[in-house]
């Protein structure tokens, strides 16, 4: 009798179908999109809320209110041009903050690195306002570059060395930098003849503007350097080595890679963005730090990294967007009466939307429901060991 005929193997499975250039790209954005268009929304119906307040129900409120912002943002030259400076620093800021997602790092310490890198600026500017311009700009550049990147070297340390976390120990370090720039602005740092405590004129270390604009020239710098980013992040080894030990730290060191190192130097780059954020407004914008030298650019950081995927690309598309709604605000309240700080409402619900990722897929049907962006698995991940060499 022949024996039974053997199963014919199974025909080979085809391969996945692969996602074109535009469907990944708008994989990747939708989510973003998605956090702008609901947090206009929520916007929209807290503007015709005020009107109640007011005593006129109003439905057309909204529509003026955003058109005044985006003719106050959009407009005219001068709106333009202030919506790419009020963006330049969270560029920067942003980055700080992605570059740090890369890296399985959360760094909420970008607004202490940026006071600390606002501070270096002012005070060796102000101690090199008579110098040449040749050498007061870069040195005051440069004393806030450092400054910030020291102020990350901490936590990176910390957490290398120790297993200290990252969260909480730039938290910490925010409001250190915060009084320490209290006390030295009331102390060594304060400037005579002033009636209000602030460090000294910056002379010729305030940044140059081109064609009699306010573009000055951390304006270039902050545009200049988000292509370095991306080439640091995606081209070199070091961005290599980056992005395996934030994927997996322990295959990372099997390969020979050191995590505890790469940690110290992520967050010190991570300190030297937000720094250079600090220093670009002191010597381009302000031209002074006073005591209570305040600002939200540190923390809106987060947001601007979040909504840019960690990209420096998206990260700057996100910059000119939160820009430019500062740079409307004014006018839509003069406009429309309604308070400019409806735009911190708006950006925060932009953040909570990000947040809510896996729900806005899951319920629009989008394609990898079940994959969490790499930098909310590092905002929500569990308290993990520290990085060991």
């Amino acid at each position: 009798m022949s024996a039974a005929a053997a199963p014919a193997d199974p025909a080979p499975a085809p391969p996945p179908p692969q996602q074109s250039f535009i469907g990944r790209a708008i994989a990747l954005a939708a989510v973003p999109f998605i956090a702008v268009v609901g947090a206009l929304v929520v916007g929209a119906v807290i503007i015709i809320a005020s009107s109640l307040a007011r005593g006129a129900f109003d439905l057309t409120l909204p529509l003026q209110a955003y058109a005044n912002l985006l003719e106050g943002a959009f407009g005219s030259l001068r709106g333009i041009i202030f919506s790419i400076v009020s963006a330049t620093p969270l560029i920067l800021g942003g980055m700080a903050v992605g570059l740090g997602f890369k890296a399985g790092l959360f760094n909420i310490g970008a607004q202490g690195q940026f006071l600390m890198g606002a501070l270096g600026s002012a005070a060796v500017g102000a101690w090199a306002a008579g110098e040449s311009g040749i050498v007061a700009v870069p040195a005051a550049i440069l004393a806030g570059a450092a400054l910030g990147a020291a102020w990350g070297f901490i936590p990176g340390a910390l957490k290398a060395w120790t297993g200290a976390h990252e969260v909480v120990t730039t938290i910490m370090l925010n409001f250190i930098a915060g009084a320490l720039i209290g006390y030295l602005i009331t102390g060594p740092l304060e400037a005579p003849g002033f009636s209000f405590s602030r460090t000294g004129p910056l002379g010729n270390a305030e940044l140059p503007t081109f064609f009699g604009t306010g573009i000055h020239l951390g304006v270039l710098i902050a545009f200049g350097l988000v292509p370095a980013v991306w080439w640091v992040v995606w081209r070199s080894t070091l961005g290599f080595e980056i992005r395996t030990v934030g994927a997996n730290p322990d295959a990372a060191r099997y390969a020979g890679m050191r995590p505890a190192m790469l940690t110290i130097l992520t967050l010190t780059l991570c300190g030297m963005l937000a720094g250079l954020a600090g220093a670009g407004q002191i010597l381009g914008v302000s031209h002074f730090m006073n005591a209570s030298y305040g600002t939200s650019i540190g923390f809106d950081s987060i947001s601007i990294a979040l909504l840019g995927r960690a990209h420096p690309v998206g990260i700057t598309l996100a910059a000119l967007l939160f820009g430019a709604m500062r740079a409307g605000s004014g006018l839509m309240q003069i406009e429309a009466g309604i308070p400019v700080e409806i735009i911190d409402v708006i950006q925060a619900t932009i953040l909570l939307f990000l947040a809510a990722d896996l729900v806005i897929r899951r319920l629009l049907r989008l394609r990898a429901v079940r994959a969490q962006p790499e930098e909310l698995q590092t905002v929500t991940k569990t308290y993990g060991g520290g990085a060991s060499s």
